[in-house]
């Protein structure tokens, strides 16, 4: 990890550490980080909203000087200048949180990983049972896996062979000497070095092997008898387990927490001011776009762990109430510079 995501990694543990639970650790966590991006949220912010008022004069300017781009450029470089507007101000603040971003993800990643690889050992020690080996949140009985019912509650062959060699050593080195005892009859000869270079595959192979021969963590991914790998429309092939993790309810609030943020983001509503024949032009992107991101919000939290899930709620949720509250502070800003403004339209 580099220095930023173990910061944020070492942030989110001490949350956890605090609440005792890495659902309502995940939701603090999100929304901290959302707020250090609030500064860069409003200059973007502002930036669309100076873009939405200078639109329309540079639209007339490429209507009346289309023909001539040396004049146009000229023109729209005054016009810029008039109205004090960057075309970078509303996108550069968002770019400088990118890397912020990709830090989390990779804190809340490297946490997630971590973990399944513990809760393995935990089964393969003989301490765990489907319920006492979980990390539980609300209706979710393992925060570590994906909130459905066709996923099981402990991780799977699948998930255990992605887990990257450091993840396994950092997990191997805070087992107890009961611990790994208890391992070493199963696994013999297991060492932190197992899990390094070419050894990596062969040593999960053989954890996973010694994993299906254990009572609790058999009884964890036990598929509901006649649901196992059963063909839906002869695309994919689903199983429902016996222990399932979720009910689907985290991916199906990612989507619909995009429909509310879409419907009511303030930029769309700007959109539809604009003269009919320009909103014709951008009908069809927008009615794209305003299910696109819903979808791929559910697919996203399909396709990981619950954890994920949880912050892409929480964090389209805190996005949603941060976009009201710039929407009125600018409002504010704008009848404020409006009333300095005499009728002979001189400043006071």
């Amino acid at each position: 990890m580099n220095a930023v995501t173990q910061f944020l990694y070492n942030v989110l543990a001490a949350i956890n550490g605090v609440v005792n639970n890495y659902g309502v650790a995940i939701i603090i966590f999100t929304i901290l980080m959302r707020l250090v991006c609030m500064p860069f949220d409003y200059r973007s912010r502002k930036g669309m909203q100076r873009m939405t008022k200078v639109q329309p004069k540079m639209n007339e300017l490429q209507r009346k000087y289309g023909n001539d781009k040396q004049k146009l450029q000229q023109k729209q470089a005054e016009l810029m200048r008039k109205e004090h507007y960057n075309p970078m101000s509303s996108c550069l603040p968002l770019l400088l949180t990118w890397p912020l971003m990709i830090a989390m993800f990779a804190a809340m990643r490297g946490i997630a990983n971590e973990q399944l690889a513990m809760q393995a050992f935990r089964y393969l020690a003989g301490e765990a049972n489907p319920i006492q080996a979980s990390e539980h949140f609300l209706w979710i009985k393992n925060i570590w896996m994906t909130d459905s019912p066709f996923t099981a509650i402990a991780p799977d062959a699948r998930s255990l062979q992605f887990l990257t060699q450091d993840v396994w050593q950092r997990a191997f080195e805070t087992l107890s000497d009961g611990q790994l005892a208890a391992i070493l009859k199963l696994v013999p000869d297991l060492t932190v070095d197992s899990f390094a270079g070419d050894a990596l595959r062969p040593t999960v192979a053989a954890l996973v092997e010694a994993l299906n021969g254990v009572e609790g963590y058999a009884a964890a991914v036990q598929p509901v008898p006649g649901w196992e790998n059963v063909n839906f429309l002869l695309l994919f092939s689903i199983t429902l387990y016996q222990h399932f993790n979720g009910l689907l309810i985290m991916p199906i609030l990612a989507g619909v927490t995009q429909v509310l943020q879409t419907k009511f983001n303030p930029q769309m509503q700007q959109q539809n001011a604009v003269p009919q024949p320009e909103q014709d032009q951008n009908k069809g992107t927008g009615n794209f776009m305003k299910w696109f991101f819903p979808i791929l919000s559910v697919y996203f939290c399909l396709s990981s762990n619950a954890g994920f899930a949880v912050y892409w709620v929480t964090s389209s949720v805190v996005m949603f109430i941060q976009s009201i509250v710039i929407t009125k502070i600018l409002d504010y800003q704008d009848k404020k510079q409006a009333n300095t403004v005499t009728g002979e339209g001189t400043i006071k």
